[in-house]
């Protein structure tokens, strides 16, 4: 079962190939009919990331105004839709990639101005496709293993604690690895999660071993039949040496011992951060195979384009973004919900 509904995909309608014709990126409706499934969820869904990117929205929509109505394409036209993806953070090369293809569009397509946006749509759609990954949901009668890094308040411990919550209110029995051996507080944080969730923790007197507290999760998963064992990692600088080696240990012992790698091993970031995001996500990556990146804070700022970034420079997938302080908040990124939430919504 899904525990994060993706938007439904609509079915292409026909379009006009004449020369000239603007792309069109096959976008989900907005809220979803009666006749799809679990319509409330799906309406609900795409009503979190509306919200999540409305900062974002925004800035764009404000540089957007500006050649509406304007007879050609020109200079003018690219200046404002460098400085909406600029000042979305999306970065300077990622901007340069998709400036570079729209006016490739504009001299081949001959596309006016009320063409662009649908063009750029497009393109987006097509970059964060290419990094797109499934997310691996727990699954009843097999362990499924998260093992959850990210620096100290990006939201690492907050994410570990929604994931409990959705994961037990599907009646998943989850088991929270606290790693994080060298603060008493944030053993603390990840116990009022389990206890507020009813899910299991296992822990070790401070100062131990993370690794070894890792291990000892993992025995513990197995013979309790847990469904979700979640490692909460010590938040850490990616510039400290010794605590991404402690880190790359952690993922040896699980590795080690579950006979494959983990299930998902998620980095969060906070969106705050902006282009620091990429960094972080560049040294994590060296320390642990990274298979996915958790966007926290998306509905605190204009810079959604961090998005485009990371997936476009680093070719690691966004799996799920925060939008909500709410438990629910924590939902599954979708390249066609976010870029028609980022473009098409009015």
């Amino acid at each position: 079962m899904r525990l994060f509904p993706r938007i439904a995909k609509s079915q292409p309608e026909s379009q006009d190939k004449a020369a000239g014709a603007a792309p069109t990126a096959h976008l989900p409706d907005k809220p979803a009919t009666a006749a799809s499934p679990e319509p409330d969820k799906r309406r609900g869904l795409f009503a979190h990331l509306v919200r999540g990117l409305a900062k974002t929205r925004e800035n764009f929509e404000k540089h957007l105004k500006q050649f509406v109505g304007r007879s050609h394409v020109d200079e003018k036209c690219f200046e404002e839709l460098e400085m909406a993806l600029l000042e979305a953070d999306a970065g300077v090369t990622v901007t340069e990639q998709l400036l570079d293809r729209l006016q490739q569009q504009v001299r081949e397509k001959k596309l006016g101005p009320e063409q662009l946006l649908p063009a750029l749509s497009a393109e987006v759609l097509q970059l964060l496709s290419a990094a797109a990954a499934p997310f691996a949901y727990p699954e009843k009668g097999s362990l499924r293993v998260y093992l959850v890094t990210g620096v100290n308040g990006s939201g690492k411990t907050t994410t570990i604690g929604k994931l409990a919550h959705l994961y037990r209110r599907e009646g998943r029995q989850v088991i929270l690895a606290a790693c994080d051996t060298f603060r008493a507080a944030a053993v603390d944080q990840l116990a009022t999660w389990a206890e507020r969730t009813g899910a299991q923790i296992i822990s070790q007197k401070a100062g131990s071993d993370p690794a070894a507290v890792a291990f000892d999760a993992l025995q513990a998963a197995r013979a309790r039949q847990a469904e979700a064992l979640i490692i909460d990692t010590a938040g850490r600088l990616q510039t400290k040496v010794p605590l991404m080696q402690e880190l790359a240990k952690i993922n040896r012992v699980v590795t080690r011992e579950l006979g494959r790698s983990p299930d998902e091993v998620l980095l969060v970031l906070d969106a705050l951060t902006g282009q620091n995001a990429l960094s972080q996500a560049r040294l994590f990556k060296e320390a642990v195979p990274l298979t996915g990146i958790v966007l926290t804070k998306l509905d605190s700022t204009a810079k959604g384009g961090i998005v485009l970034a990371i997936a476009s420079e680093l070719g690691i997938p966004v799996k799920l973004v925060g939008v909500g302080e709410k438990a629910e908040d924590l939902v599954e990124f979708d390249a066609e919900a976010f870029t028609h939430a980022l473009f098409h919504y009015s």
